[in-house]
């Protein structure tokens, strides 16, 4: 057994208190040369439409997985854009010269043709100042708008793969990257799929790689393929293939064939599919071993979807995500949500978010089910961790529907947009209503206005009695307190506004109301919250027309800096 002179020291030395002993995590460090950043980023093309767009403060927005090339694509425009003012200067410099010695009125001439090879160039020589978006607001597909008003910024420049929204705001030039993709493989793999040269296919790329399937297209059309359809990126989310252009209506999708470069996202996945008669998808991750176009079918994912529509029939009060502050019309959806859930007799609350995580809705326990609005990419939200269901305004919609009216398809629609031009069309097309005399539909705004009546007491019933109760298909009984949300006065009444947060005696319940109407929110806040507040855990509180019951008294703190803090009216120091 070994023997010790001394204890053993079981403290750190003070030497060692400021050193980091965790081993160093290596850096990812951007591996491209600067001829492929050129490439992969379009750095020309870029320089161009800023010049061109005359742009003097440009937000660079990276995804995440991009933000290690991003100072080297900072660098590489500002030196462009440089390059391209020195040009400039010298080549006005130039003309100026020979402007002294031809006359005014041919310096005037030389400076309009100088120009004009370059229409709505910047010739004033003025600075562009460039600022990298590390961090979004959102989604990494869609445009940060929010961000790029901080720095009062004129346009952006979006990198990376992108839903392509509309925005409400600033411009946008798309740079979806350039990624090198082996032609051979391709057309192999196409062939040993669709070994017909007449089969009706689809072929479809990930907007990353979008640039790629000219290529193949021609390929295809050299081996003797005669009915492939080749697809081209369009801003259209709700097109019959979202963002991209599409066969002719009369031949309809459900003929076709999908072959898609690259993993769909999820919610693209579902749309495809339900449209489509098949889709077939090539990998385009590294492998050692050739890649194969794997089958994939949705039909798991939509039964799920739907099973999860039939649960939520009965939840009484709905949250509204507002998952966007940049992507058009996310206002009137979202108007439009609270009036189709105020119709079913449910309330709904509004709620402004960033990125969602289960953590921010599990603070609001009375919150039956959440829809989400936001971009059509990014609306379908399955993990596991959320307390509540989250749903898209469509399958909001279905879950609104009464149970003998309900008809599932197997369609499934993520841009909210499309939404708000269905609400305005009926079975065969658009309604004759709603057309003026010259034979124009109304704008959106003043479809939205012919919306905005409060609801009738003819509209919701008065008396909870009164209302049928819901059956769940979960638990096989029926539920009575789905819709918390009749009228409690007359319309007269209603439109008078109150400050009130009186309690309504409702037989045989008592329920919170604030100006008139119930408020679920109050009411679980005064039945089930175990904290209301500071001071709720000291005496009861009580509403403005109890009286006798107070809340906690307040107190004088501490005032002045922390060298010596002055407390109470004496002014002593701590």
């Amino acid at each position: 057994m070994a023997t010790f002179d001394a204890p053993p020291v079981l403290s750190t030395p003070d030497t060692h208190i400021l050193e980091d002993l965790a081993p160093a995590k290596p850096q990812n460090a951007s591996r491209l040369s600067d001829e492929e950043l050129y490439i992969t980023y379009e750095i020309e093309r870029t320089v161009s439409e800023i010049q061109q767009r005359k742009w003097h403060t440009i937000a660079l927005q990276f995804p995440d997985e991009m933000l290690v090339d991003a100072p080297r694509v900072y660098a590489a425009l500002n030196r462009r854009l440089e390059e391209k003012r020195e040009f400039s200067t010298a080549k006005r410099a130039d003309v100026d010269g020979e402007a002294q010695t031809l006359g005014l009125e041919s310096k005037t001439q030389r400076l309009e043709i100088s120009d004009g090879g370059a229409p709505g160039t910047a010739i004033h020589g003025e600075e562009e100042k460039l600022y990298i978006l590390a961090d979004t607001s959102y989604g990494s597909c869609c445009v940060d708008e929010i961000a790029a008003e901080h720095i009062d910024a004129d346009g952006i420049v979006h990198y990376g793969r992108t839903c392509l929204s509309p925005t409400t705001r600033l411009p946008v030039v798309y740079v979806f990257t350039i990624h090198p993709l082996p032609l051979g493989p391709i057309v192999l793999a196409f062939q040993e799929t669709f070994p017909k040269l007449d089969e009706k296919v689809v072929l479809m790329a990930d907007v990353t790689f979008a640039n790629h399937v000219q290529s193949v297209y021609n390929a295809l059309c050299g081996a003797g393929y005669t009915k492939i359809f080749r697809t081209e990126v369009i801003h259209s989310p709700g097109s019959s293939l979202p963002n991209r252009t599409a066969p002719e209506e009369g031949e309809g999708l459900g003929g076709y064939k999908l072959f898609h470069i690259s993993e769909p996202p999820a919610s693209l996945l579902l749309i495809l599919s339900s449209r489509l008669g098949s889709i077939y998808i090539y990998p385009t991750i590294p492998s050692p071993s050739p890649r194969k176009p794997l089958l994939t079918t949705t039909a798991t994912t939509l039964r799920r979807r739907y099973a999860l529509v039939a649960s939520l029939t009965t939840i009484p009060v709905w949250g509204i995500l507002i998952n966007t502050l940049s992507t058009k019309n996310y206002l009137r959806i979202a108007t439009h949500l609270q009036r189709q859930i105020l119709a079913a007799g449910k309330k709904a609350y509004t709620f402004v978010v960033g990125k969602v995580n289960a953590a921010k809705l599990a603070n609001f326990g009375e919150i039956g089910g959440w829809v989400v609005v936001g971009c059509w990419e990014s609306s379908l939200l399955e993990s596991r961790e959320f307390y509540k269901p989250v749903i898209t305004p469509f399958e909001l919609g279905l879950v609104l529907t009464p149970d003998n009216e309900r008809l599932w398809t197997g369609e499934w629609v993520a841009d909210f947009n499309s939404l708000l031009e269905r609400r305005w069309k009926g079975k065969n097309g658009v309604n004759e209503a709603l057309e003026g005399a010259d034979g124009q539909r109304p704008s959106h705004d003043a479809l939205m206005e012919g919306d905005s009546r409060p609801p009738s007491a003819t509209d919701l019933d008065s008396e909870p009695e009164s209302v049928p109760p819901d059956y769940d298909l979960r638990t096989g009984r029926y539920i009575s307190h789905t819709r918390p949300m009749p009228l409690l006065s007359s319309p007269q009444s209603h439109n008078t506004s109150s400050t009130s947060t009186s309690l309504i005696t409702r037989h045989p319940t008592t329920l919170a109301a604030i100006a008139g109407e119930v408020s679920p929110g109050a009411e679980y806040l005064r039945s089930q919250r175990t904290w209301k507040g500071l001071g709720s855990d000291f005496v009861t509180v009580g509403y403005e027309e109890e009286e006798g019951q107070r809340g906690a008294s307040m107190q004088e703190g501490r005032t002045g800096i922390a060298r010596g803090y002055k407390v109470g009216e004496e002014g002593e120091m701590r």
